[in-house]
């Protein structure tokens, strides 16, 4: 029975360990298309060319005066092609409770966000946004791919569309490896 019982662990944890990868729909970060906080379609591929930051925010989280840290990042280096695109998410304790339209107010009352906020979405789950498919998935991001830990998590996105490196929640904006991360990226 014990050996019927840790035969079938086994072959449990050897069909986990041994599958493929999850397919992802999405290969190129310019097909991906997302709905800012307003409603309107955008292409990623708006963005080629420029450096992006992509965050998964939330209004009620203790990782939300982020805000302050990205809102002055953005301000710091938008002309030197550097956009921060934010993307609302209630996935980690429904700590994103409001509508897009409250969202958008809380940003702008409470931290003056200036950069493009994106409509609620699910970075996790069955329902991942396409986006968070293609940041997470090892397939087109085998470097920092990896499910979504909390809100705040970071990608910093190089300006021909690669994933070149990512910061967990902890990570504020002002974090010396980021901004020199940022610096050198811009750079090239």
């Amino acid at each position: 029975m014990k050996t019927a019982i840790l035969l079938g662990a086994l072959a449990v944890l050897t069909t986990s360990c041994t599958s493929a990868p999850k397919e992802v729909a999405v290969k190129n970060f310019y097909e991906i298309e997302a709905k800012t906080i307003t409603g309107e379609t955008v292409k990623m591929e708006q963005y080629k060319g420029k450096l992006l930051l992509v965050v998964n925010t939330a209004s009620k989280c203790g990782f939300t005066g982020q805000y302050d840290g990205l809102q002055e990042l953005y301000d710091t280096y938008r002309d030197k092609g550097f956009v921060i695109l934010g993307f609302p998410s209630n996935d980690f304790l429904k700590q994103e409770p409001g509508s897009n339209e409250e969202i958008a107010s809380f940003c702008k009352l409470n931290y003056g966000v200036t950069f493009p906020m994106f409509e609620k979405i699910s970075v996790k789950g069955d329902d991942q946004h396409p986006l968070y498919q293609f940041l997470t998935s090892k397939v087109t991001n085998p470097d920092f791919g990896g499910k979504i830990s909390w809100n705040f998590n970071k990608f910093l996105i190089s300006k021909d569309g690669r994933i070149i490196n990512r910061f967990g929640s902890r990570t504020k904006p002002d974090d010396k490896k980021m901004v020199e991360a940022i610096k050198g990226a811009i750079s090239k």
